[in-house]
């Protein structure tokens, strides 16, 4: 593979530090080097023999970042639901929405009377504009056909997906644990069992992790630890919607059982953060998420106690429908009370904690070679431009626009 420098750079963010008038040299699609240009070595011992031999990209002065990591994402449905998000901005209560046919049932619905050809070019568009707007890895979960060979079809779908040009590098999330689908209404305990006898063959399908939302009015604490469990027996990354209403100790068992992560957060106490605290787990927090429930996650006091926190989208057909985590980097620094560089270090080095992908999220030495140059000479304008825009992307050091 030829060797590529990326030079020219006005400030680099690596995750860590912020170096002015840097270069970054990419082999293999690993980072070789990376510095101050004025410290450019003139050779690389095992890669390349004299650097003025290796393919050179100009950054122009511009700001450059790891790849953005979306730590929380729902992009395998079909149809949409419009009508149901507009009722909602006019008053319409869930219930209200549910019993006009809306909810996640629609979706269900919809998802699985859709053939799996125009499901897969659905997922492939979105998850391409992901890596357009620099998200160079995107957590992705199942959760819309609520059977066991749906569930485990749309695995294999993202699995084949990132193998192909242009597409983001995925963590798969198995997430049957979504609600309890139409056929097991009233029996919960059920479809419980029945999701907990798929963990094995999901991970042998590619899954990466397992999640379920822990909610009173679809899984119990109880049901999450015993299929959290599970999956982590079946090697499956553990993750869990921590957001239910009313509380009842999600937040604690998530921690009891060492968990991977908690997502959406939206309400916590002393004892939960001082549980957070002790654990090290991380929050994953949607700031489009906080808009919708219009309940704030305390960011700046979960940062304060030193809980790791990443950031994600939430894209999903009912609240949020935007692949731009740019965008989200700039409403966490509004709506959380956290700096540019709180938020930029949450959408890579968190997101990577997230995700268990220790490879990636920093521009240093032996990571992968995922990285964005900006429309933008300051990380400042993440907090202005509402959707800062990527002007390159580069994806294991190979230039995707």
């Amino acid at each position: 593979m030829t060797v590529r420098l990326l030079t020219n750079i006005g400030r680099l963010w690596t995750g860590v530090e912020l170096i002015s008038n840097a270069a970054i040299v990419m082999h293999d699609g690993i980072i070789a080097w990376v510095g101050p240009a004025a410290d450019l070595p003139q050779s690389i011992p095992g890669v390349i023999d004299h650097i003025v031999d290796a393919q050179i990209d100009n950054a122009g002065g511009a700001l450059v970042t790891p790849g953005l990591i979306d730590a929380h994402t729902h992009p395998v449905y079909a149809g949409n639901r419009f009508a149901e998000i507009s009722a909602r901005t006019d008053g319409a209560s869930q219930s209200d929405i549910v019993a006009a046919g809306g909810g996640v049932s629609s979706t269900v619905t919809v998802t699985r009377g859709t053939d799996p050809w125009t499901l897969c070019n659905d997922v492939r568009d979105r998850l391409r504009h992901w890596l357009l707007w620099g998200t160079t890895t995107v957590e992705a979960k199942t959760g819309y056909h609520l059977t066991r060979d749906g569930e485990l079809a749309d695995v294999r779908l993202l699995r084949s997906l990132e193998e192909e040009p242009g597409m983001p590098r995925l963590h798969v999330t198995f997430f049957a644990a979504h609600a309890v689908p139409p056929e097991y209404f009233g029996r919960p305990r059920d479809y419980v069992q029945a999701v907990g006898s798929w963990l094995g063959d999901a991970a042998q399908a590619g899954a990466d992790g397992v999640d379920v939302y822990c909610d009173n009015r679809q899984f119990t604490t109880e049901d999450a630890r015993w299929l959290l469990s599970l999956g982590r027996a079946a090697g499956l990354r553990t993750r869990l919607h921590a957001c239910s209403k009313p509380r009842h100790g999600a937040v604690r068992m998530a921690a009891e059982l060492q968990c991977d992560s908690v997502d959406l957060l939206h309400e916590t106490d002393e004892q939960d953060l001082l549980a957070l605290a002790k654990s090290n787990i991380p929050v994953v927090a949607c700031p489009t998420a906080s808009l919708n429930e219009r309940r704030t996650p305390p960011v700046r006091t979960l940062l304060d106690h030193g809980v790791p926190v990443a950031l994600g989208t939430d894209h999903n057909p009912a609240h949020s429908g935007t692949t731009m985590m740019s965008l989200v980097v700039c409403m966490a620094v509004g709506l959380y009370g956290i700096s540019v560089h709180e938020a930029l270090r949450a959408a890579t080095v968190g997101g990577a904690q997230a995700l268990g992908a220790v490879d990636r999220g920093l521009i240093a030495p032996g990571k992968i070679a995922d990285v964005v140059q900006w429309d933008a000479d300051h990380e400042g304008a993440f907090a202005w431009a509402y959707g800062l825009k990527a002007m390159r992307v580069w994806r294991g050091g190979e230039a995707i626009r």
